[in-house]
């Protein structure tokens, strides 16, 4: 996996550095880099989504909004809704608050 540096799939950088500005920005980056690893997805095709994303988007738009809706449009053929809604159940109660 290569993140551009510059173009409309280029993450927010400053000083060469990701930049996010709230935690879950950097969730689902951290989301999409672990799936693609894992192999549900290429990253050339997580790319594409993304672009086609960003060009769709109208007036001000968040890249990492256009970045989580790429990974949805990825996974949608990968996970059925039931899984996604059985996976969602399983975590609530993992969760601590």
């Amino acid at each position: 996996m290569i993140l551009p540096v510059d173009g409309p799939a280029a993450p927010p950088r400053s000083n060469g550095e990701l930049v996010f500005a709230e935690p879950w920005e950097s969730r689902a980056f951290g989301m999409a880099v672990t799936l693609q690893d894992a192999g549900a997805f290429t990253w050339e095709a997580f790319q594409a989504a993304l672009v086609a994303r960003i060009a769709a988007s109208t007036g001000e738009w968040s890249y990492y909004r256009e970045w989580l809706a790429a990974l949805e449009d990825v996974l949608a053929d990968t996970v059925t809704p039931e899984e996604i809604d059985t996976r969602a159940e399983i975590l609530a109660h993992r969760h601590d608050h």
